[in-house]
């Protein structure tokens, strides 16, 4: 099944048993909590995401699998400071590294059935479903169960010879697997994530309140972004990388060998104003079949209004002012909110 894998871009493959109990306190006191924000089919689904068999009856084993998405052009010496470095330049809008090639989860679901159908073909025909962050699966606990790695500090799945620039997706199936070992933690006394996480999102090892999240605030979150943490975004437009990128088990991040998450043109080092520009149609167009597309264009103006205010706070450039004051008459409610608060920062 490796092999299969592999021929498939899988990086790994593991099996996990379905009894996730011991889960089950954590989930509830996180929900009780409302670290979930607004994601409320977190809690509409409840413990069935900790509950493989009640979500696909019949399931008693689950199949893991991880793909690494790093592009190859991205993936040489030093390129975590090489990212880190687009926040030094607040003109330029930073989409995290994942988002700038084809959406994941049409890339992992579609091979995922690829290798269940190899699985088939090689044993007969068993009962099946796949998932790739499209179900209520707690999928970072059957990928630390199945050995793709431990949770790090910052509540993803780290892995020695891979970083954590991994895709996860799951085959629940009907028949009884042997599970794979699980391997031990190695974050050691490093907390380099929860110091370096903008809005302190991270606030204890292990748990994080999505409410501070900025991949939260620019992906999930539909309303105003809350005004406090407005500055905090800095250019950050869609999702945020840098409690991975400060990571040093990142250094063995490895590149995908699959072309779908190469970097598209037009979605990094791009300049603020650009993107503002940018009328429905033409963000249609530049996110088709990627992730980012997902959040709409109101949104997306959103997200690049708030990072225009804020590299207007520190620069005062006349071109960042001149590319706020284009949507002061937004149709949207939402966006003209957002672009009179970055035209304030300029007297902040």
């Amino acid at each position: 099944m490796q092999e299969w894998a592999r021929e498939l871009g899988f990086s790994q493959i593991g099996v996990a048993g379905v009894d996730l109990s011991a889960a089950e306190p954590g989930l509830s006191a996180w929900l009780a909590q409302g670290f979930h924000g607004d994601m409320h089919y977190m809690a509409a689904h409840g413990l069935k995401r900790a509950r493989p068999a009640e979500l696909v009856p019949g399931t008693v084993s689950v199949i893991t699998a991880r793909m690494d998405y790093l592009p190859g052009t991205t993936v040489r010496e030093g390129w975590q400071a090489f990212e880190l470095g687009r926040l030094a330049r607040p003109q330029e809008g930073i989409v995290s590294v994942y988002a700038r090639g084809r959406d994941y989860h049409k890339v992992l679901r579609a091979r995922l059935q690829k290798l269940s159908d190899r699985i088939a073909q090689a044993i007969g025909p068993f009962g099946h479903r796949v998932f790739t962050d499209s179900a209520p699966v707690l999928e970072a606990e059957l990928a630390s169960r199945s050995g793709q790695g431990w949770r790090g500090k910052h509540t993803l799945v780290l892995n020695r010879e891979a970083g954590s620039m991994f895709f996860l997706g799951e085959i629940y199936v009907d028949m009884a697997l042997p599970a794979s070992e699980p391997v031990t933690a190695h974050c050691g006394s490093c907390s380099a994530c929860i110091a370096v996480c903008p809005t302190q999102a991270i606030i204890a090892p292990h748990r994080l309140d999505a409410r501070r999240c900025i991949s939260y605030l620019t992906i999930e979150h539909a309303g105003p972004i809350p005004v406090e943490l407005r500055p905090l975004l800095g250019n950050r437009i869609y999702g945020c990388d840098d409690c991975q990128l400060i990571c040093p088990w990142n250094k063995f991040a490895q590149a995908s060998r699959l072309p779908d998450f190469d970097e598209r043109k037009g979605l990094a080092g791009q300049q603020l104003a650009h993107l503002f520009a940018w009328d429905e149609a033409t963000f249609l167009r530049m996110t088709e079949g990627g992730p980012i597309r997902r959040i709409g264009h109101e949104r997306w103006l959103r997200n690049v209004a708030v990072a225009l205010g804020n590299a207007l706070r520190t620069t005062g450039d006349a071109g960042v002012r001149a590319a706020l004051q284009s949507r002061v008459q937004d149709a949207s409610m939402l966006v003209r909110e957002h672009v009179a608060w970055a035209l304030a920062q300029e007297f902040e």
